[in-house]
């Protein structure tokens, strides 16, 4: 047999893992804070591509860190986004994960006003003392915030974290937000998904500590 299982402990994995990203990338010109969010990215999807396609608005870093240390909440789009949002981390700061897509409220007003459920699940959240919007799913959820955020000239806005994948308006959608927003962190093309969404949070969260 000439496969070889590596025989590690499972306390081990997670550091082995971000050993090997390090060794595999190299020398990088990311800064030490930028370099450990796209490799908690590439650790949560196995795709080094990120490394060439995540964009980062000056400040943005900082921006969500701050925001999480100020107790602020996060808002995802989807449950599996919330899913793989460290409580612990965020909780230690006073903060919660609100998910709104699966309301009553939020699926009767979309029936209504003919919208989709994750457009107003968006709206309604962002009334939760938000500090990152953090969209995996949803091109339609990151066009809402992006409008919305626009729009509100009175409160402080909140890091976007936008990664909807998908091959309708996904990549359009991303475009946008680095055009229409100051605060994002996001990436080019179709790729995305809840756990590089989740990725980009669990980093923030972990640098939060430092």
């Amino acid at each position: 047999m000439s496969i070889h299982i590596q025989k590690i402990g499972p306390l081990e994995i997670e550091a082995e893992s971000f050993r090997i990203i390090s060794e595999e990338v190299g020398k990088t010109d990311l800064d030490e804070q930028t370099f450990k969010v796209v490799q908690r990215v590439i650790h949560a999807t196995g795709d080094f591509s990120f490394l060439e396609s995540m964009r980062f608005s000056p400040g943005a870093i900082d921006a969500g860190i701050r925001a999480i240390r100020e107790g602020k909440n996060i808002l995802t789009d989807v449950n599996m986004a919330a899913a793989g949002i460290s409580k612990t981390l965020l909780g230690k700061w006073g903060g919660r994960v609100f998910c709104k897509v699966a309301d009553q409220e939020v699926a009767e007003r979309a029936k209504a006003e003919h919208k989709t459920r994750s457009e107003i699940a968006i709206a309604l959240g962002l009334q939760q003392n938000i500090g990152i919007v953090a969209i995996g799913n949803a091109p339609t959820a990151l066009v809402q915030s992006i409008k919305i955020l626009k729009e509100d000239k009175n409160s402080p806005a909140p890091l976007v974290v936008g990664v909807p994948v998908g091959f309708v308006n996904a990549a359009e959608s991303k475009e946008l937000l680095t055009e229409e927003n100051s605060c994002y962190i996001t990436n080019l093309g179709r790729k995305g998904g809840s756990p590089v969404a989740a990725a980009i949070v669990n980093a923030l969260l972990r640098l939060s500590d430092n």
